[in-house]
This record gives C-alpha cells, structure tokens and sequence, in this order.
C-alpha cells in the first residue's frame, strides 16, 4: 500500500513538474526581447538569400556572361545553407512564409509568430531587391520569377508545388526526432534547393517561396505571375505535412520544435 502511494505521489510530481516546465517555456518564448531577435534574423536571413537568388540574374545583365543558370540556381542553396548554419538557432532560420505555414500546420511552430515571421520575410526580399536597384537599376528583371517561355501560369503552379512539397519534405525529416541529422541538415536543405534549381528553373524559376518572389515583383511593380509563387509553394508545403504525418505520425517532438522555433529560450510544446 505505501509502495502504490509513493508511486502516485511520484506520478503527481512529476504532472506538476512537466506543467511547471510547460509555462516557463511559453513565458521564455513569449520574451519580446527574444521575438524581436527571431524577426531580425528573418529580416537579415532573407535579406542575403534573395540578394543572391534575384542579384545573379540582375549581375548577369550588367556583366553578360557572368552568371550563368547552373551557378544561378546553386548559388542560392548555399547561401541557405549558410544562413541555417549561423543563425538557425536563432529563429530556426524559415526564410520562406512556406516554410512558416508548414512548420505551424506541422505543429513545431505557434500559429501566432507567423504573420510576423511573414511580415519579416517580406521585408528581407524587398530590402534585397531595392539595394540591388539602387546598385544596378532595374536591369536583367530584377531576378523576377516568371514562368518560362511557352510555359502556362498552372504549369508554372505545379512545377512550384511539387518542388515545394519535395523541399518541405526534406525540411520536416531531417529535423524529427526519428531522423535528426542536426547540422547536416543544413547541407540537406541546401543541396535540395541547387538540385531542384537545376532541373525545374527553367520552368518556374524554382522560386518555392513566395517571399524570394515578392521582393522583385514589388519593386517591378508587376504582380502579374505572382499567384502561381503563393499559390504553389503554400499547397506544396501543406501537402508536405500530410506526407510528414503518414511517415512518421504527429509532429511536436523536441527536435522538430527547436528546428522549427530556433534555441533562443526553449521551444513552446504542442497544445495538447
């Protein structure tokens, strides 16, 4: 009898100590200090990928010859695969409102930090497009996304849907507890994008973000395409959940949420 009370007791302690736990990392992550760190590094982060992926097609024009596509679409997976490595743990590096919206649908990330993890994005990409107008001018487009020649808007959605769902799908696995691969998931991410680059640019551009695509879009002032770059890689990124779910179940675990929220403080759990 004094066994199963001892037990019990052991059983409420330990309720109490994981309820204790629970509020102090929604208090941690709910620091404003940090959240306004989280948003700079979105800011800084998007900033640098869309200075590479939009500024080669712009270098491009201005020293013709210089870039040409394959060194185009790999550059910007490098620069991702920086920008996790040194500032990952810091807003779990999303870069993409995509890649936000998954990780939230995904449940590693609260539904409430991604308006301004959008928002964040946004500004990054047009920051990026607007130093590389004031550089250069308004020269090889901006590195604007559009579809390809002889190449629809639906056929432009689906090529950036399925690049999506393949590049969230890779996102999702390498940062789950059944297949954490830490810091070489960096080079996953990375190595994806230069890949699906290769091969699918030339019919969409191989945006997979609809923030990459917004910054020269702005500045252009022409949003004539620019439905298929949200459209696309939104649906991509929400079937990649589902596929993340028939892989390996709900989301939530410990290292899905400190890739998806970053380390600053501790990560929030899933709502019960």
């Amino acid at each position: 009898m004094s066994d199963s009370a001892d037990l019990s007791e052991r059983d409420g302690s330990s309720v109490a100590s994981r309820e204790r736990e629970s509020r102090t990392m929604r208090r941690n992550f709910a620091d404003p200090a940090l959240e306004g760190r989280r948003l700079f590094a979105e800011v800084f982060g998007t900033f640098f990928l869309v200075l590479v992926a939009a500024g080669a097609g712009v270098v491009n024009a201005v020293v013709p010859g210089s870039v040409g596509r394959d060194a185009a679409v790999v550059a910007p997976g490098l620069m991702v695969m920086a920008v996790i490595l040194f500032m990952g743990a810091v807003s779990g590096a999303h870069l993409n409102p995509a890649v936000s919206i998954g990780f939230a649908a995904r449940g590693d990330f609260p539904w409430r930090r991604v308006p301004g993890y959008i928002a964040a994005q946004l500004i990054g990409a047009t920051v990026a497009c607007v130093f590389l107008w004031f550089m250069f001018g308004k020269v090889g487009m901006l590195g604007a996304t559009v579809p390809g020649p002889n190449i629809s808007d639906p056929q432009a959605l689906m090529m950036e849907l399925v690049l999506t769902l393949g590049l969230m799908s890779v996102i999702l696995g390498t940062a789950s507890k059944a297949q954490n691969v830490g810091a070489l998931a960096a080079l996953a991410v990375g190595g994806y994008i230069a890949l699906a680059g290769l091969w699918g640019s030339a019919i969409s551009g191989a945006s997979m973000n609809p923030a990459r695509s917004f910054g020269p879009d702005l500045v252009l002032l022409n949003f004539s395409h620019y439905w298929v770059y949200v459209v696309g890689p939104i649906a991509g990124a929400l079937l990649a959940v589902g596929v993340a779910y028939m892989l390996r179940g709900p989301g939530g675990d410990e290292p899905a949420l400190l890739a998806a929220q970053g380390r600053l403080g501790k990560p929030v759990p899933p709502p019960d």
